[in-house]
């Protein structure tokens, strides 16, 4: 690989770091919207999605910082998708959080090699898992709207 080919390779991987990042920051902002609406009962799984979110987020500004970049910081608010007035409208959000976190770490183990690929990869399951817990079923490529809308709007194949 050219020096010139690493270099934009890593510009690549610290772009795609950043994103992530940016969704952590929002994520943990959106679960505390979550945790505010939603049931008793799903509160203390609630909290361990918005503590999963700080850590990862944690790790990603470590990340940024030790591959020379300043860590993006988080904004003062984050607009939400919809409103959220009660706990079904929280499990919405959630479910949501946890797609949009896919789709970051979606690009960053496209844009990662090595051990940064497989901390995306974990990342991508983990926020995958957790929207299934929230919305009560899959989609079929986590992480990847384009192909999950191509899938659902495909005819059936014909025997």
């Amino acid at each position: 690989m050219s020096d010139d080919t690493a270099k934009a390779a890593e510009e690549g991987a610290l772009t795609a770091l950043q994103a992530a990042l940016s969704a952590e920051h929002a994520a943990v902002y959106g679960y505390g919207v979550v945790g505010a609406r939603i049931d008793a009962a799903r509160r203390t799984e609630a909290r361990a999605a918005y503590d999963a979110h700080r850590a990862r987020r944690d790790a990603l500004a470590r990340e940024v910082h030790d591959r020379g970049g300043k860590p993006v910081a988080a904004a003062a608010g984050y607009a939400l998708p919809f409103t959220v007035p009660d706990s079904p409208a929280a499990l919405r959000l959630a479910a949501e959080l946890e797609d949009r976190v896919a789709g970051v770490y979606s690009d960053l183990v496209r844009a990662a090699e090595g051990g940064l690929r497989a901390t995306a990869a974990e990342g991508l399951r983990e926020a995958a898992v957790r929207a299934v817990s929230w919305r009560g079923g899959s989609v079929a490529f986590p992480g990847l709207a384009e192909r999950a809308e191509a899938a659902s709007a495909s005819p059936a194949p014909s025997a």
